[in-house]
């Protein structure tokens, strides 16, 4: 994984605890598919003129099931109420199909694109003809670098990471032993926030790789996320190693998930993975033991901030007050940004992602997972 090429300018609270092995650190629809929805004058509270028309860019299918499952539903919801005309495409991973996706959109008179980007270097060319247009830009979730955004919405990514590594730590504390050999299996290369999770879970776990309390035996990024190859990489992991991996740095639930498969599909015990996005999937693997915790990005939080400075945008209205609280440095500037905080889930708080809405039960507790959901007190 390339090293990081964005400074995050806020500062990020909080530490996490001390590690038992002795250091201390601080503590994401099937087919490309488009819907609309809207019409008239605002009914909101913000005020204004009559809301011009937003588009939405997501990226695909493959990096997480989020964006189909959970992202568009609620921001169409929240367009929709609000009154704002918007169209929601995604370019299942194809980036000039993004592109295209833009330039049509903004032909079609969207003033204001919601951008998940495939990478930056696609992601600046859309945001630079919009640019030219007089169309704004939100980067969502996701950093457009060298790009030109009006603001960026996401969580603390580096905090994702250090959650993500504190937590393979703790799971490797519990399962015992000593001098425990670590794969990590990152996100794709052209996602900058796969980087930045890398630096908040190399800030945990290089300090014990360097002391010699652990021991690093794979790196490696698995090209737009995708499932099928992390399932051959982290075969691949395994046969280098003679299968003698204690434990997984996932950088989501759907690479976790592979690196599962494989262990299973070997007959091999059950070891420490991690994951992130609370899927549905991730959330059974955690209940079954077979991932020892993922990350929660509360999708509901950032959808409302983004749809909210979106709506803002398409009135010619500033955005609520507090909103924006921070700034991120992409490689030529600082942008604007609202930056959420994420929460490590384990089967210990599980009950987080019902409660709070985000699962419902009927999403987890199926078949064999039945038991394991009442076992759990859901």
């Amino acid at each position: 994984m390339h090293s990081p090429i964005s400074r995050r300018v806020l500062a990020i609270g909080g530490a996490l605890c001390v590690l038992s092995f002795g250091i201390a650190a601080c503590g994401s629809s099937d087919n490309s598919s488009t819907s609309t929805s809207g019409g008239g004058a605002s009914t909101s509270a913000s005020s204004g003129g009559k809301a011009q028309k937003v588009g939405v860019l997501l990226p695909d299918t493959k990096s997480s099931v989020r964006w189909e499952s959970f992202d568009r539903p609620l921001l169409q919801q929240a367009f929709q109420a609000a009154g704002v005309p918007v169209t929601i495409e995604n370019a299942q991973g194809d980036k000039s199909t993004q592109q295209q996706q833009a330039e049509q959109l903004i032909t079609n008179g969207a003033k204001v694109l919601l951008l998940v980007n495939l990478d930056s270097g696609s992601g600046a060319a859309i945001e630079a003809n919009a640019q030219s247009r007089g169309v704004k830009v939100i980067d969502y979730d996701r950093l457009t670098l060298k790009g030109s955004a009006a603001y960026y919405v996401s969580f603390d990514n580096v905090k994702v990471g250090k959650l993500q590594g504190q937590g393979l730590v703790d799971c490797l504390n519990k399962a015992g032993g000593s001098t425990p050999s670590i794969a990590e299996l990152n996100g794709s290369p052209t996602d900058n926030n796969a980087t930045l999770f890398k630096q908040g879970y190399d800030s945990v776990l290089k300090p014990l790789y360097d002391s010699g309390k652990a021991k690093k035996v794979a790196d490696q990024s698995v090209p737009d996320w995708d499932n099928q190859q992390a399932l051959t990489i982290f075969e691949q992991m395994l046969q280098k190693t003679n299968n003698k991996i204690d434990g997984v740095l996932a950088a989501n639930d759907g690479l976790g998930n592979s690196a599962i498969s494989a262990l299973k599909a070997r007959k091999l015990k059950q070891i420490p993975v991690t994951g992130q996005d609370a899927t549905p999937q991730g959330i059974q693997n955690i209940l079954a033991g077979d991932q020892c915790m993922t990350v929660y990005k509360a999708v509901k939080k950032e959808a409302d901030a983004a749809s909210k400075l979106a709506i803002a945008l398409s009135k010619g209205t500033q955005p609520p007050a507090g909103l924006v609280n921070g700034k991120t440095n992409d490689t030529a500037r600082d942008v604007p940004s609202v930056l959420l905080t994420p929460e490590a889930i384990t089967k210990d708080n599980i009950k987080v992602v019902f409660d709070d809405g985000f699962l419902k039960q009927s999403d987890v507790c199926t078949g064999k997972y039945a038991k394991l959901c009442t076992d759990a007190g859901l």
